[in-house]
């Protein structure tokens, strides 16, 4: 099975938001094969079904001083942070061909997030009985919050690369008091390179889904969703 790829760069989270429920909807209409999109957002946090307004710690005032909107969102979680050096990705996967479970597909993103890790950067990571996504020791370097609609998804992970740590001061990440979060950039003590970590993403991703990728510009992506990519 294909799966379109379209990498977008930094991008508005609201923009990419009306993206992601457009593909939805061509989605669940069969218009359009399975299609992940890969980006970064400008700081923004989100809150998720769960969400707990107690866990972003800075005002409204602050916030704003600092760059960064807050956006209501319905995938699963509660509170988390996107921002440059993150490489965000949004699949949008009819679940009908991939094992019709929610539950395995977070578990399947999970797991390619570890091997991932373990074979390219020679890290251990691993899951958490209680919380979902991927960690190191007790630092989570990949965030994974979904939603699911007549069994399309839409939302998905997010990875820090180079990440700047210092924003999920700005909140409690997923509500979660007693545990931290990491990045490439930190455990390397550099940056990384962000075009390779795309690629290693995509080959990943597709491995284990078993799809097969084709990139698209965003052009093309604009053109499916019916939008000049304003």
């Amino acid at each position: 099975m294909k799966l379109l790829v379209s990498v977008l760069g930094e991008t508005d989270y609201l923009k990419v938001l009306s993206i992601q429920e457009s593909l939805l909807r061509l989605r669940q209409d069969n218009k359009v094969p399975d299609t992940m999109l890969l980006l970064q957002h400008p700081p923004t946090i989100t809150l998720g079904k769960r969400e707990n307004r107690e866990n972003i710690l800075l005002t409204e005032e602050q916030l704003q001083e600092k760059g960064c909107v807050v956006v209501k969102t319905n995938r699963g979680g509660d509170v988390t942070y996107h921002g440059p050096g993150q490489i965000v990705g949004y699949p949008i996967l009819n679940l009908k061909n991939h094992g019709s479970s929610i539950k395995g597909y977070v578990n399947k993103i999970e797991e390619l997030f570890i091997n991932l890790l373990k074979e390219e950067y020679k890290l251990t990571a691993q899951r958490d009985a209680l919380h979902h996504g991927v960690w190191i020791g007790d630092k989570k370097i990949t965030a994974i919050g979904c939603a699911v609609k007549k069994w399309v998804t839409m939302h998905g992970f997010a990875f820090n690369v180079n990440t700047n740590l210092e924003h999920f001061k700005w909140i409690n990440p997923c509500g979660i008091t007693d545990k931290g979060v990491t990045s490439l950039k930190e455990i390397f003590g550099q940056a990384q390179d962000l075009d390779r970590a795309h690629q290693l993403v995509v080959d990943y991703f597709c491995e284990y889904l078993h799809l097969q990728p084709k990139m698209i510009s965003p052009q093309q992506l604009y053109q499916i969703v019916g939008r000049d990519g304003s």
